[in-house]
């Protein structure tokens, strides 16, 4: 299995990060993506890297929540880290208007500087979007969806969103703990999205599957999201872990 989302570079793992890693690798982890979140997650995800870097594959990009009054230095960090050496993705971008609506604008901005860096570096691209599908779209398909791929993070939409991502030709839903909640929908249309549409992510240490909701996530709880789909789409527990396997190296291709 590959997770493809999860921040185990973030304190909330400092006291037991081996054993984390440990038991993700116990229960069949592969690899692990991480995604940035702006300049102060920069080195401790550099560092985590670092030390298995053929587990562990860094993303870089500003995360949407991080965009703030000082966004064109934080960008220009970014890019100086991008122009530095190669990534696996730009990511976490995107757009967030649940916190806080106030650099909308600049939001944009940043979003779509970000799609055009992973356009000239042909990269994929992993979107955060938060009550702002909308405006996320408008900025794919503005930059140009053709030339772009990667995952929309946390997919937790609706039917007619997913069909929406699946029409831009080269993205994936990023299926995290939320299908196991009791309240998202996502359960109960999942089915009818193509299983070749879905790679398997944590977003570790936020959104942890049920029975452990409220708990820290870590990327071994991969396994109950397994499990879920197994349930959604009534085929084996080894169909779905290959099957997003694959789909996975479809869009970050360095992975062996």
């Amino acid at each position: 299995m590959i997770d493809t989302h999860a921040h185990i570079y973030l304190p909330e793992f400092d006291e037991d990060r081996t054993a984390v890693i440990d038991r993700a690798k116990a229960v069949g982890v592969s690899h692990i993506i991480l995604p940035n979140v702006d300049s102060d997650t920069i080195n401790n995800l550099l560092k985590l890297e670092n030390s298995e870097p053929d587990f562990f594959h860094a993303a870089m990009g500003l995360h949407p929540t991080s965009v703030k009054s000082d966004w064109e230095n934080e960008l220009a960090i970014i890019k100086t880290q991008i122009d530095s050496r190669s990534f696996c993705a730009i990511g976490e971008i995107g757009i967030d208007l649940y916190w806080d609506k106030t650099y909308l604008k600049e939001q944009i901005i940043v979003f779509e500087k970000q799609l055009e860096w992973a356009i000239n570096l042909n990269l994929p691209v992993i979107i955060h979007v938060r009550e702002a599908f909308a405006e996320t779209l408008a900025c794919v398909k503005k930059i140009n969806c053709k030339h772009l791929r990667g995952v929309f993070h946390s997919f937790g939409g609706s039917l007619t969103e997913a069909e929406t991502i699946m029409k831009l030709g080269g993205f994936k839903l990023g299926i995290n703990g939320v299908v196991t909640f009791k309240n998202s929908g996502l359960k109960d249309y999942l089915a009818n999205i193509p299983l070749e549409m879905l790679v398997l992510e944590t977003d570790a240490p936020y959104l942890s599957p049920v029975p452990f909701r409220g708990k820290r996530n870590e990327p071994m709880y991969l396994l109950q999201i397994v499990e879920k789909l197994t349930d959604i789409y009534q085929v084996t527990n080894e169909t779905i872990r290959k099957k997003t396997y694959e789909n996975s190296l479809q869009i970050f291709n360095f992975i062996h």
